[in-house]
């Protein structure tokens, strides 16, 4: 695909997910996309820093302990698409609040890197003092 496909492809999954109605938010674009064999990672140096191998582990491990610690399904709001090559780089900003009561709205740079249409790696840049803060240590870190 090329690089404007490609970008319209992650306009087209972020414009899905981030509906402000949390019962039409569909990630179904989002998780055919998503390679079986992708990886995702958690870029810095705390306990959420690490490499999720393979859509099971992103779709469970990564994304389904954020789902268990939000309100409503994770929202997250793209402004920003650049397009290279088979990258396609995202700025966003999140919309979400903890069943504690606090707001995670975390700034977010998602650098994709596609394949024939395929998500095959994430690299996510984000606050990692404010994903801690409002998500907690991810489990069993060290």
């Amino acid at each position: 695909m090329s690089p404007l496909e490609n970008k319209k492809l992650m306009q087209e999954i972020f414009a899905a997910a981030g509906s402000a109605d949390s019962a039409v938010r569909d990630r179904a674009l989002f998780i055919a996309t998503l390679a079986d064999d992708a990886t995702w990672t958690v870029t810095g140096q705390y306990s959420w820093s690490r490499t999720f191998s393979g859509k099971e582990s992103i779709l469970s491990d990564l994304h389904g302990h954020v789902r268990s610690r939000l309100v409503d399904r994770a929202r997250t709001l793209a402004h920003r698409f650049i397009a290279e090559g088979d990258y396609v780089v995202v700025e966003a900003k999140g919309d979400n609040l903890t069943r504690d009561g606090v707001r995670y709205d975390n700034d977010y740079c998602l650098v994709f890197r596609l394949d024939g249409g395929r998500i095959k790696e994430v690299r996510e840049y984000c606050d990692s003092v404010l994903t801690e803060k409002a998500l907690g240590k991810f489990p069993g870190a060290q």
